[in-house]
Protein backbone atom coordinates (compact mmCIF):
# COMPACT_ATOMS: atom_id res chain seq x y z
CA UNK A 1 0.00 0.00 0.00
CA UNK A 2 1.51 3.41 -0.82
CA UNK A 3 1.03 5.98 1.77
CA UNK A 4 -0.21 9.63 1.20
CA UNK A 5 3.21 10.44 1.63
CA UNK A 6 5.00 8.50 -0.79
CA UNK A 7 2.32 9.55 -3.29
CA UNK A 8 3.39 12.97 -2.81
CA UNK A 9 6.66 11.96 -3.49
CA UNK A 10 5.78 10.10 -6.43
CA UNK A 11 3.92 13.30 -8.02
CA UNK A 12 6.29 15.42 -7.23
CA UNK A 13 9.15 13.07 -8.91
CA UNK A 14 7.12 12.87 -11.71
CA UNK A 15 7.45 16.61 -12.02
CA UNK A 16 10.98 16.91 -11.87
CA UNK A 17 11.82 14.32 -14.29
CA UNK A 18 9.78 16.10 -16.77
CA UNK A 19 12.64 19.02 -16.37
CA UNK A 20 15.35 17.77 -18.36
CA UNK A 21 18.35 18.23 -16.12
CA UNK A 22 21.66 17.17 -18.21
CA UNK A 23 24.73 17.34 -16.72
CA UNK A 24 26.12 20.85 -16.49
CA UNK A 25 22.20 21.89 -17.82
CA UNK A 26 20.88 21.65 -14.85
CA UNK A 27 19.64 25.34 -13.96
CA UNK A 28 15.75 25.15 -14.69
CA UNK A 29 15.26 22.18 -12.50
CA UNK A 30 17.69 23.75 -9.70
CA UNK A 31 15.13 26.65 -10.25
CA UNK A 32 11.92 24.31 -10.23
CA UNK A 33 13.67 23.25 -6.65
CA UNK A 34 14.64 26.40 -5.27
CA UNK A 35 10.92 27.20 -5.55
CA UNK A 36 9.45 24.61 -4.19
CA UNK A 37 12.21 24.95 -1.12
CA UNK A 38 10.68 28.28 -1.08
CA UNK A 39 7.15 27.16 -0.83
CA UNK A 40 8.15 25.08 2.43
CA UNK A 41 9.46 27.97 3.61
CA UNK A 42 12.78 26.64 4.38
CA UNK A 43 15.39 29.06 5.63
CA UNK A 44 18.43 30.12 4.00
CA UNK A 45 17.78 28.67 0.57
CA UNK A 46 20.64 29.28 -2.27
CA UNK A 47 21.80 28.46 -5.37
CA UNK A 48 25.93 28.72 -5.34
CA UNK A 49 28.23 29.00 -7.66
CA UNK A 50 28.34 26.05 -9.48
CA UNK A 51 24.35 25.64 -9.17
CA UNK A 52 23.70 23.28 -6.27
CA UNK A 53 20.65 24.30 -4.22
CA UNK A 54 20.85 24.67 -0.46
CA UNK A 55 18.30 24.84 2.15
CA UNK A 56 17.76 25.09 5.78
CA UNK A 57 15.34 22.80 7.82
CA UNK A 58 16.07 24.90 10.95
CA UNK A 59 16.07 22.76 14.30
CA UNK A 60 15.33 23.53 17.44
CA UNK A 61 18.79 24.08 19.49
CA UNK A 62 22.31 23.74 18.23
CA UNK A 63 23.72 20.22 17.90
CA UNK A 64 25.51 19.48 15.16
CA UNK A 65 23.54 18.99 11.53
CA UNK A 66 23.31 16.56 9.28
CA UNK A 67 23.31 16.79 5.24
CA UNK A 68 21.10 15.47 3.19
CA UNK A 69 22.00 15.22 -0.94
CA UNK A 70 20.68 14.08 -3.75
CA UNK A 71 21.86 14.91 -7.14
CA UNK A 72 19.75 17.31 -9.96
CA UNK A 73 21.14 15.99 -13.15
CA UNK A 74 20.45 13.08 -15.54
CA UNK A 75 22.59 11.16 -18.32
CA UNK A 76 20.25 11.94 -20.94
CA UNK A 77 20.57 14.80 -23.41
CA UNK A 78 18.63 18.21 -24.12
CA UNK A 79 15.34 16.56 -26.33
CA UNK A 80 15.51 13.52 -24.93
CA UNK A 81 11.72 11.76 -24.52
CA UNK A 82 10.57 12.51 -21.07
CA UNK A 83 7.48 10.80 -21.50
CA UNK A 84 5.62 9.19 -18.27
CA UNK A 85 4.21 5.58 -18.39
CA UNK A 86 2.65 4.61 -15.14
CA UNK A 87 0.96 1.36 -13.63
CA UNK A 88 -0.72 0.60 -10.46
CA UNK A 89 3.04 -0.80 -10.28
CA UNK A 90 5.84 1.19 -11.54
CA UNK A 91 6.36 4.24 -13.34
CA UNK A 92 8.90 4.71 -16.54
CA UNK A 93 10.79 7.02 -17.91
CA UNK A 94 14.38 8.43 -18.26
CA UNK A 95 15.81 9.88 -15.10
CA UNK A 96 13.08 8.77 -12.70
CA UNK A 97 14.26 6.63 -10.42
CA UNK A 98 18.20 8.43 -11.28
CA UNK A 99 17.57 10.86 -9.97
CA UNK A 100 14.09 12.53 -9.89
CA UNK A 101 12.72 10.29 -7.35
CA UNK A 102 15.92 11.00 -5.12
CA UNK A 103 15.69 14.81 -5.16
CA UNK A 104 11.51 14.63 -4.35
CA UNK A 105 12.98 12.66 -1.70
CA UNK A 106 13.93 15.69 -0.09
CA UNK A 107 10.60 17.28 0.23
CA UNK A 108 9.45 13.59 1.65
CA UNK A 109 12.05 14.22 4.31
CA UNK A 110 10.49 17.49 5.17
CA UNK A 111 7.23 16.65 5.19
CA UNK A 112 7.95 13.61 7.40
CA UNK A 113 9.96 15.48 9.89
CA UNK A 114 6.81 18.01 9.94
CA UNK A 115 4.35 15.56 10.42
CA UNK A 116 6.02 14.31 14.16
CA UNK A 117 4.98 18.03 15.03
CA UNK A 118 8.51 18.49 16.97
CA UNK A 119 11.44 20.17 15.28
CA UNK A 120 15.23 17.91 15.70
CA UNK A 121 17.52 19.42 17.95
CA UNK A 122 19.70 20.84 15.06
CA UNK A 123 19.38 21.76 11.44
CA UNK A 124 19.07 19.69 8.95
CA UNK A 125 20.50 21.13 5.13
CA UNK A 126 19.09 19.80 2.66
CA UNK A 127 20.97 20.12 -1.14
CA UNK A 128 20.09 19.48 -4.47
CA UNK A 129 23.46 19.47 -6.20
CA UNK A 130 24.65 19.31 -9.92
CA UNK A 131 27.28 17.64 -11.38
CA UNK A 132 27.06 13.71 -10.14
CA UNK A 133 26.86 12.21 -13.52
CA UNK A 134 29.03 11.64 -16.07
CA UNK A 135 32.02 14.15 -16.47
CA UNK A 136 30.51 16.25 -13.87
CA UNK A 137 33.32 14.78 -11.99
CA UNK A 138 31.39 15.23 -8.37
CA UNK A 139 31.96 18.79 -8.58
CA UNK A 140 28.70 19.64 -7.10
CA UNK A 141 29.18 17.93 -4.00
CA UNK A 142 32.93 19.14 -3.71
CA UNK A 143 31.72 22.55 -3.22
CA UNK A 144 28.65 21.20 -0.36
CA UNK A 145 32.08 19.75 1.13
CA UNK A 146 34.23 22.52 1.32
CA UNK A 147 31.18 24.52 2.43
CA UNK A 148 30.21 22.09 5.44
CA UNK A 149 32.95 20.19 6.07
CA UNK A 150 33.58 18.32 9.26
CA UNK A 151 30.63 20.53 11.11
CA UNK A 152 27.88 17.93 10.12
CA UNK A 153 27.48 15.46 12.02
CA UNK A 154 27.00 12.73 9.01
CA UNK A 155 26.46 13.03 5.05
CA UNK A 156 23.46 11.16 3.59
CA UNK A 157 23.43 10.74 0.00
CA UNK A 158 20.08 9.65 -1.81
CA UNK A 159 19.69 7.52 -4.99
CA UNK A 160 16.35 6.60 -6.42
CA UNK A 161 16.73 3.18 -6.80
CA UNK A 162 18.90 1.45 -4.64
CA UNK A 163 17.00 0.89 -1.54
CA UNK A 164 18.09 -2.22 0.56
CA UNK A 165 22.27 -0.96 -0.17
CA UNK A 166 24.28 1.04 2.31
CA UNK A 167 26.81 2.61 0.45
CA UNK A 168 29.44 2.94 3.10
CA UNK A 169 32.90 2.30 0.21
CA UNK A 170 33.37 4.54 -2.82
CA UNK A 171 34.95 3.76 -5.64
CA UNK A 172 37.81 5.12 -7.09
CA UNK A 173 37.60 6.70 -10.66
CA UNK A 174 39.98 7.55 -13.45
CA UNK A 175 38.28 9.15 -16.97
CA UNK A 176 40.85 9.91 -19.69
CA UNK A 177 40.31 10.93 -23.36
CA UNK A 178 42.61 9.26 -25.50
CA UNK A 179 43.22 11.17 -28.71
CA UNK A 180 44.97 10.25 -32.12
CA UNK A 181 46.37 12.83 -34.59
CA UNK A 182 47.99 11.87 -38.08
CA UNK A 183 48.26 13.42 -40.99
CA UNK A 184 45.63 11.54 -42.57
CA UNK A 185 44.49 11.41 -46.58
CA UNK A 186 42.72 9.66 -48.95
CA UNK A 187 42.14 6.09 -48.98
CA UNK A 188 43.69 5.18 -52.41
CA UNK A 189 45.89 7.41 -53.19
CA UNK A 190 47.54 7.73 -49.70
CA UNK A 191 46.64 3.98 -48.76
CA UNK A 192 49.51 3.07 -46.78
CA UNK A 193 50.40 6.24 -44.09
CA UNK A 194 49.06 5.64 -40.86
CA UNK A 195 45.16 6.29 -40.05
CA UNK A 196 43.83 7.95 -36.79
CA UNK A 197 41.28 5.37 -36.59
CA UNK A 198 43.11 2.33 -37.44
CA UNK A 199 45.89 3.28 -34.26
CA UNK A 200 42.96 4.22 -31.84
CA UNK A 201 41.26 0.90 -32.43
CA UNK A 202 44.47 -0.95 -31.94
CA UNK A 203 45.27 0.91 -28.51
CA UNK A 204 42.15 0.55 -27.42
CA UNK A 205 42.06 -3.36 -28.55
CA UNK A 206 44.89 -3.64 -26.63
CA UNK A 207 43.64 -1.79 -23.17
CA UNK A 208 40.47 -4.23 -23.30
CA UNK A 209 42.80 -6.67 -23.19
CA UNK A 210 44.45 -5.96 -20.17
CA UNK A 211 44.16 -8.39 -16.88
CA UNK A 212 42.22 -6.94 -14.25
CA UNK A 213 41.84 -8.60 -10.92
CA UNK A 214 38.48 -10.22 -9.69
CA UNK A 215 39.81 -8.80 -6.24
CA UNK A 216 39.58 -6.14 -5.38
CA UNK A 217 37.21 -5.86 -8.25
CA UNK A 218 38.60 -3.34 -10.81
CA UNK A 219 37.37 -2.54 -14.40
CA UNK A 220 37.46 -0.52 -17.84
CA UNK A 221 35.10 0.39 -20.15
CA UNK A 222 35.83 2.60 -23.49
CA UNK A 223 32.77 4.04 -23.60
CA UNK A 224 32.92 6.43 -26.25
CA UNK A 225 34.73 6.64 -29.41
CA UNK A 226 34.68 8.86 -32.40
CA UNK A 227 36.62 10.45 -35.11
CA UNK A 228 37.62 10.56 -39.36
CA UNK A 229 36.33 12.47 -41.82
CA UNK A 230 34.36 9.91 -44.75
CA UNK A 231 34.32 6.33 -45.51
CA UNK A 232 36.90 7.15 -47.84
CA UNK A 233 39.21 9.12 -45.71
CA UNK A 234 41.97 7.97 -44.04
CA UNK A 235 41.46 9.70 -40.81
CA UNK A 236 43.85 12.41 -39.08
CA UNK A 237 42.03 12.39 -35.69
CA UNK A 238 40.13 9.69 -33.11
CA UNK A 239 39.39 10.10 -29.73
CA UNK A 240 37.88 7.75 -27.26
CA UNK A 241 36.68 8.28 -24.03
CA UNK A 242 38.19 5.53 -20.83
CA UNK A 243 36.29 4.57 -18.25
CA UNK A 244 39.05 2.75 -15.17
CA UNK A 245 37.51 1.85 -11.50
CA UNK A 246 38.42 0.04 -9.11
CA UNK A 247 37.38 -0.54 -5.42
CA UNK A 248 41.22 -0.37 -4.19
CA UNK A 249 43.24 2.81 -4.74
CA UNK A 250 46.60 0.59 -5.50
CA UNK A 251 44.51 -1.51 -8.19
CA UNK A 252 43.27 1.74 -9.41
CA UNK A 253 46.69 3.54 -9.76
CA UNK A 254 48.59 0.56 -11.37
CA UNK A 255 45.79 -0.09 -14.14
CA UNK A 256 46.01 3.67 -14.72
CA UNK A 257 49.96 2.75 -15.61
CA UNK A 258 49.55 0.14 -17.51
CA UNK A 259 47.39 2.33 -19.91
CA UNK A 260 49.66 5.05 -19.91
CA UNK A 261 52.75 2.73 -20.88
CA UNK A 262 50.11 1.52 -23.55
CA UNK A 263 49.77 4.86 -24.87
CA UNK A 264 53.25 6.09 -24.43
CA UNK A 265 54.18 2.86 -26.81
CA UNK A 266 51.33 3.52 -29.88
CA UNK A 267 53.54 7.22 -30.60
CA UNK A 268 55.70 5.95 -33.54
CA UNK A 269 56.54 8.52 -36.82
CA UNK A 270 53.58 10.48 -37.70
CA UNK A 271 51.65 9.30 -34.99
CA UNK A 272 50.78 11.52 -32.07
CA UNK A 273 49.02 9.88 -29.37
CA UNK A 274 47.56 11.86 -25.86
CA UNK A 275 45.95 10.82 -23.10
CA UNK A 276 44.19 13.75 -21.29
CA UNK A 277 42.22 13.30 -17.69
CA UNK A 278 38.78 14.02 -18.12
CA UNK A 279 37.24 13.00 -14.72
CA UNK A 280 38.81 11.44 -11.49
CA UNK A 281 36.37 10.62 -8.40
CA UNK A 282 38.35 9.68 -5.15
CA UNK A 283 37.59 6.82 -3.59
CA UNK A 284 37.13 6.32 0.39
CA UNK A 285 35.74 4.51 3.00
CA UNK A 286 34.26 4.04 6.69
CA UNK A 287 33.78 0.84 9.16
CA UNK A 288 30.88 -1.20 8.57
CA UNK A 289 30.94 -0.72 12.76
CA UNK A 290 30.87 2.91 11.84
CA UNK A 291 27.98 4.30 13.73
CA UNK A 292 26.28 5.76 10.69
CA UNK A 293 26.60 2.35 9.03
CA UNK A 294 25.00 0.62 11.93
CA UNK A 295 22.31 3.07 12.25
CA UNK A 296 21.37 3.02 8.05
CA UNK A 297 21.16 -0.87 8.34
CA UNK A 298 19.36 -1.20 11.46
CA UNK A 299 16.85 1.57 9.94
CA UNK A 300 16.48 -0.59 6.98
CA UNK A 301 15.95 -3.77 9.37
CA UNK A 302 13.22 -1.32 10.80
CA UNK A 303 10.76 -1.33 7.36
CA UNK A 304 11.39 -4.89 6.71
CA UNK A 305 14.89 -4.87 4.71
CA UNK A 306 17.63 -6.73 4.80
CA UNK A 307 20.45 -4.39 4.41
CA UNK A 308 23.24 -4.65 2.12
CA UNK A 309 26.78 -3.40 2.76
CA UNK A 310 28.31 -2.03 -0.58
CA UNK A 311 31.06 -0.06 -2.91
CA UNK A 312 29.88 2.63 -5.34
CA UNK A 313 30.87 5.71 -7.37
CA UNK A 314 28.36 8.39 -6.00
CA UNK A 315 27.90 11.65 -4.24
CA UNK A 316 29.20 10.52 -1.13
CA UNK A 317 33.04 9.44 -2.26
CA UNK A 318 33.40 12.90 -1.79
CA UNK A 319 32.75 13.24 1.86
CA UNK A 320 34.24 9.68 2.19
CA UNK A 321 37.61 10.71 0.64
CA UNK A 322 38.17 13.45 3.61
CA UNK A 323 37.72 10.90 6.09
CA UNK A 324 34.35 12.43 7.20
CA UNK A 325 31.08 10.51 8.02
CA UNK A 326 28.74 9.78 4.75
CA UNK A 327 26.49 6.94 3.52
CA UNK A 328 24.54 6.50 0.35
CA UNK A 329 21.53 4.84 0.39
CA UNK A 330 18.06 4.64 -1.72
CA UNK A 331 14.35 5.07 -1.88
CA UNK A 332 12.77 2.57 -3.54
CA UNK A 333 13.80 0.20 -6.19
CA UNK A 334 13.72 -0.36 -10.19
CA UNK A 335 15.54 -0.83 -13.37
CA UNK A 336 17.06 0.16 -16.47
CA UNK A 337 18.89 3.48 -14.72
CA UNK A 338 20.69 5.33 -17.89
CA UNK A 339 18.45 3.96 -20.28
CA UNK A 340 15.13 4.81 -22.24
CA UNK A 341 13.66 1.98 -20.33
CA UNK A 342 14.20 3.39 -16.74
CA UNK A 343 11.54 2.59 -14.06
CA UNK A 344 10.74 2.44 -10.61
CA UNK A 345 8.38 0.37 -8.30
CA UNK A 346 6.03 2.38 -6.36
CA UNK A 347 4.96 0.35 -3.82
CA UNK A 348 8.75 0.32 -2.00
CA UNK A 349 8.91 4.34 -2.09
CA UNK A 350 7.14 3.74 1.72
CA UNK A 351 9.78 1.57 3.17
CA UNK A 352 12.63 3.86 1.99
CA UNK A 353 10.78 7.06 2.84
CA UNK A 354 10.90 5.47 6.40
CA UNK A 355 13.98 4.31 6.94
CA UNK A 356 15.03 8.04 5.81
CA UNK A 357 13.57 9.56 8.38
CA UNK A 358 14.60 7.07 11.04
CA UNK A 359 18.02 7.49 10.14
CA UNK A 360 17.69 11.23 10.75
CA UNK A 361 15.67 11.37 13.61
CA UNK A 362 18.50 8.81 15.07
CA UNK A 363 21.35 10.54 14.22
CA UNK A 364 20.04 13.29 16.62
Amino acid sequence: MITDLAEAVLNLGISIQQIAAPTFGEAPRARFVYDQFRGEGLSQISIDSPGNVVACLPGRGRARPVVVSAHLDTVFPEGTDLTIRRTAERISGPGIGDNAIGVAGLFGLIWSLRSRKAALPGDVWLVANMGEEGLGDLRGMQVVVDRFGSRPRAYIVLEGMSLGQVYNRGLGVRRYRITVETAGGHSWVDYGCPSAVHELAHIASQITRLSLPDRPRTTLNVGTISGGTSVNTIASEAHFELDLRSEDPHALEQLVRQVEELVAGAVRSGVRVGARLIGSRPAGEISSQDRLVRLACACLEGVGIQPHLNTGSTDANIPLSRGLSAVCIGLTTGSGAHTQHEYIHTAPLTQGMAQLTALVEGLF
